[in-house]
């Protein structure tokens, strides 16, 4: 079983909930939760005993949590005996400096006139309301976000009903004129209770990047002050989400960050810390790491703390801190009972654990002792609340699938698919809808697979599969998972259309992590949007949460088998009517978000095998690649055919394949790039592996569109060598005296006599060749030359004597060498300046850029400045930027992928010179941190970002160009003097031909840099 895979079943237990009782049947103001409203989006008010609003034993307060909001959007309020001026106290003490009108008096249906006071933000000019009314002796409040006017207000009746209100939670639009705006304000009020709920929500459901965003955004807020305490937690829950995504280095730093902060000096803290370090050894296969990382000791809950001076009648401040923060995050995540002790969650910490040593010892082929410690780990479970504890179904499941793979092993195969079997169906009745519960069902598969019953495994895969399209965040677990099944179809899929559709299917939930990553940023980004987008985003994922609830609802009274006239058999048919109509909307809005460049970055995957193909052109073809564990398989589809192959290669061969090529076009000696002589017979077996299974096909290709993955996003596929004639000429020419081995002249090259597009995945293909052209009036905006202004000078000087100030912040030396303007003169000269504007220096700043509100006049945006798309560290994670030159106080002299993704932009092309920057960092670095994860950020982050901002196609550079021989000014003037109408593939490979027909220039170093990813056959300039 996979590594990663297990993270989902096991690195979810730092949030626990109970399994729901009855809902109690008193009024609101004894509940510590209550649902608002009774419709439309999910929103929930959670007490907050601890607010320093209240003052008196009688006041209640609570915040506003509305699902996929990941902040507080407002607050509820019942004081006793207060004065009338109480909400206008309030809200001079939010954060944000808010500008209020007078009050004025508004009508709420049940309540009649209601004071109201509106505000503006004075910065992030986002609107806020404030409502009060007094019955009898209290006053209740309702204050928050605009944008959440409807939740303010059912709250609001709610609270002096003291009864459930019926009514539908409607997210309006803000009205605020940043489309940033509102993020920012959701990041100022975010809750940190509700924030971890929502990062151990995410776990389990398998959303590791999503997790991961969130606990990212903990352990910066929780740098200092009141949450100072709870960073360990916070490290740590970070650490386990990068080692799910397959970042060990990152991972390995957190986790040692947060022992080095105290971590194993708190009971829960330590034995977390001691679980996600043995889940994270199982995920790299170690398992007798794992079993030192869980022999590691941890403190025990002594007599001073936790149970007994709850016994005794006595909490002290750290324990009241712990429980109201558990209390917290286990409300969040929908358990009725909140009082789980921190006794009993050490319990199931321990309980886990057990488990673990079971995982650990079953690797190593120990299997009576990983029985025992199984069956160790399910009575310490069963133990805590005699097992009623929900979040402990993914152990239960897990306990299973493990007897299952021992049961397998020592070939009890019935008693084995019996136990997988137990194990997916736990969680398809606990948790449906989830990865982990998909992850069940596809080990079930895997099963059969191995066991022979191909026609059984199929089918499930194929269900495994359906589902897997519709619930986002489900990749990091298939693509561990998947390998059988991509076994199982690629011998079938020539002649069968059924097992290529199937292939085809399948290749699209397999997201890579870097994408997984830049797609849950954008997401939060989008869900904080306030334009329609926005909007619409949050109801679609709120959509499908409760489509999800629907089904397991469903699934349980289905399970019942009710009697034809029961109550049950009612219920079960409205169930049925019930998801049916949630799925109905949820494809609506789907549709609708359809029409935004924001949302399609973030859009499901899925796109038919029909689909792709109606979408390609004559003399076009789509070649897509995947790389599952070891193995390789690629597809390669035309308008009306489609075949598959497992590629002659392991991923670990193609890694060093691809690190080789890539040293023999350009490597860094000493900070200075250097070139050697191409490594031109590698070049020919790169392509023999990668293309001989289609020879024919790709023969008759005149425009190839090329979905790396792996280790061949580092590489452009243009330089691969198709004929091998070409190859012993240039063997031949190096035998005579004084031959030039940088004369490549005469080779035939994949990119020569064909254009090539790179794409990230055949949705965002589709999407982009539909997508009207720009609506721009001006031709072109040309940014670079970062200037160095004082800041960066004073950086400089401080570096040279204490170095970065952070080991994962990219040194001064990145602002040091700029890149030189010269082919952003060039453009503007051919273009005109009339059409045209270029900022460099001073006038090319993050920030300034940032303000612009005219950036969708300009059709061509080209950027000349370093890209940051690999870890200035292997231990760091990758996180892509431009840089530009300093600006104002806020500024950071970098352009981020989330900032790019929040500008407004209508371009045809974006032009990205001298993007990859692996000679900020050593050469191996590069190769650990550029290959495994760069590469991903590259293609997925800045690309991504800008597709998502607005643009068409980008055209990005695998390694910087020197100005030697004019190579790059030759390359921009080939694209922008191209005839009106010539598409964008075709006028730079023009250039790219007159480079390789150069003896000076033929060598792959000075041409194959460029990659266009979107749709190469747009036009770059109109006719």
């Amino acid at each position: 079983m996979s590594g990663v895979a297990r993270g989902i079943a096991l690195a979810a237990i730092g949030g626990l909930m109970l399994v729901p009782g009855p809902a109690p049947a008193a009024g609101i103001a004894v509940r510590d939760t209550f649902r608002i409203g009774s419709a439309g989006v999910l929103c929930t008010a959670q007490a907050r005993p601890l607010d320093p609003v209240l003052k008196g034993m009688f006041d209640r307060g609570y915040g506003i949590t509305c699902r996929d909001a990941a902040a507080a959007v407002g607050n509820l309020y019942a004081l006793r005996g207060t004065g009338g001026d109480a909400l206008a106290t309030i809200l001079a003490g939010r954060p944000g400096k808010l500008e209020c009108r007078p009050p004025a008096p508004v009508q709420i249906e049940g309540l009649g006139a209601v004071a109201m006071t509106a505000c503006t933000g004075a910065e992030s000019r986002v609107t806020y309301r404030g409502y009060a009314v007094t019955r009898g002796r209290t006053t209740f409040l309702a204050d928050g976000l605009g944008g959440y006017d409807s939740a303010l207000r059912l709250g609001l009746r709610t609270i002096v009903a003291d009864a459930p209100v019926t009514g539908a939670v409607e997210v309006a639009t803000t009205e605020a004129g940043d489309p940033a705006a509102f993020a920012r304000v959701q990041a100022g009020a975010l809750d940190p209770d509700a924030a971890l709920a929502q990062a151990y929500e995410r776990n389990n459901a398998g959303s590791f990047a999503e997790s991961a965003e969130f606990f990212e955004t903990l352990v910066e807020r929780g740098a200092g002050g009141a949450n100072a305490g709870r960073s360990g937690e916070y490290l740590i829950g970070t650490g386990i989400q990068q080692s799910n995504l397959g970042n060990f280095a990152a991972a390995d730093r957190l986790f040692a960050q947060a022992e080095q902060g105290g971590a194993t000096r708190d009971p829960i803290a330590g034995r977390l810390l001691r679980n996600y370090r043995a889940i994270h050894q199982l995920n790299q296969r170690r398992a007798e790491a794992a079993l030192t990382a869980l022999d590691t000791p941890v403190m025990a809950l002594d007599g001073s703390g936790a149970d007994q001076s709850i016994a005794s009648g006595v909490i002290s401040p750290p324990l009241a801190d712990q429980i109201n923060r558990q209390n917290a995050a286990m409300e969040r995540l929908g358990g009725i009972d909140r009082r789980l002790r921190p006794a009993e969650r050490a319990a199931i910490l321990d309980g886990q654990a057990a488990q673990l040593r079971g995982v650990a010892l079953r690797l190593q082929g120990r299997y009576p002792q990983a029985l025992a410690a199984l069956q160790q780990a399910s009575r310490m479970l069963a133990a805590v609340r005699e097992g009623r504890v929900a979040s402990t179904a993914f152990m239960r499941s897990e306990g299973y699938a493990e007897m299952a793979l021992i049961g397998e092993a020592q070939r009890d195969y019935a008693g084995a698919e019996r136990d997988f079997t137990q194990a997916s169906r736990i969680l398809d009745t606990d948790y449906p809808q989830s990865a982990g519960a998909l992850a069940a069902r596809a080990r079930l598969a895997a099963f059969l697979a191995r066991r022979g019953e191909a026609e059984r495994a199929l089918a499930l895969y194929g269900e495994v599969v359906a589902e897997s399209q519709r619930l986002p965040g489900s990749a990091a677990t298939m693509r561990s998972l998947i390998g059988p099944y991509f076994a199982l179809l690629a011998p079938r899929v020539d002649g069968d259309p059924k097992a290529a559709a199937a292939m085809f299917a399948a290749s699209q939930i397999l997201v890579r992590p870097g994408v997984a990553q830049t797609q849950a940023v954008f997401a939060r980004e989008l869900s904080g949007g306030d334009d329609e987008a926005s909007t619409l985003f949050r109801q679609s994922v709120t959509l499908s949460r409760d489509v999800a609830r629907a089904t397991g609802e469903v699934a349980r009274l289905a399970a019942a088998d009710p009697a034809p006239a029961s109550k049950e058999a009612s219920a079960l048919a409205e169930a049925r009517a019930r998801l049916a109509a949630t799925e109905a909307e949820q494809t609506t809005i789907q549709s609708r978000l359809a029409e935004y460049p924001r949302y399609r970055v973030l859009a499901p995957t899925a796109l038919t095998l029909d689909e792709l193909q109606k979408a390609l052109k004559p003399g076009e073809a789509y070649y897509l690649m995947r790389v599952i564990g070891q193995d390789v398989y690629a597809m390669f589809v035309t308008p009306t055919a489609a075949r598959a192959a497992k590629v002659a290669t392991t991923t670990r061969a193609l890694e060093e394949d691809v690190a080789k090529l890539r040293a023999s076009i350009v490597t860094i000696e000493n900070g200075v790039p250097q070139t050697y002589p191409f490594d031109l017979p590698l070049a020919r077996k790169l392509y023999l592996a990668l293309f001989e299974p289609f020879g024919a096909g790709l023969t008759a290709t005149k425009n190839l569109v090329f979905e790396p993955d792996g280790p061949m996003l580092q590489l452009p596929p243009t330089l691969l060598v198709t004929e091998q004639a070409g190859v012993d000429a240039y063997a031949a020419r190096l035998a005579k005296p004084k031959a030039d081995a940088f004369d490549f002249r005469g080779v035939a090259w994949l990119g020569r006599d064909r254009d090539v597009t790179t794409a990230v995945s055949p949705r965002s293909f589709v999407d982009v060749r539909a997508i009207a052209p720009s609506r721009g009036t001006l031709a072109y905006l040309g940014l670079g030359h970062n200037a160095i202004p004082s800041r960066a000078a004073r950086l400089l000087q401080a570096a040279a004597a204490t170095g970065p100030a952070s080991e994962c912040d990219w040194p001064p030396e990145v602002w040091k060498n700029p890149i030189q303007p010269t082919e952003l003169m060039l453009a503007s000269q051919i273009i005109g300046k009339a059409r045209s504007e270029v900022l460099t220096d001073a006038a090319f700043t993050d920030t300034a850029l940032k303000a612009r509100t005219d950036l969708n006049r300009y059709r061509v945006l080209h950027f000349a400045t370093h890209g940051l798309v690999t870890a200035p560290r292997p231990q760091c994670p990758a996180r892509p930027a431009l840089v530009t030159s300093f600006g104002d106080a806020e500024s950071d002299g970098l352009l981020s992928f989330r900032e790019i993704y929040d500008l407004r932009l209508d371009a045809d092309l974006i032009v990205l010179s001298a993007c990859d920057t692996a000679g900020m960092a050593t050469i191996d670095a590069t190769r650990e941190a550029g290959i495994t994860t760069g590469g991903n950020f590259a293609l997925d982050g800045l690309v991504r970002a800008f597709v998502g901002a607005g643009a068409r196609s980008v055209i990005a550079s695998h390694w910087p160009i020197p100005d030697d021989y004019d190579a790059t000014k030759r390359l921009m003037r080939s694209l922008f003097t191209a005839p009106p109408g010539t598409p964008i593939a075709q006028a730079l490979r023009t250039g790219q031909r007159a480079l390789m027909e150069g003896v000076e220039t033929s060598h792959p170093f000075y041409w194959a840099a460029f990659a266009i990813i979107g749709d190469g056959e747009r036009p770059v300039v109109r006719q």
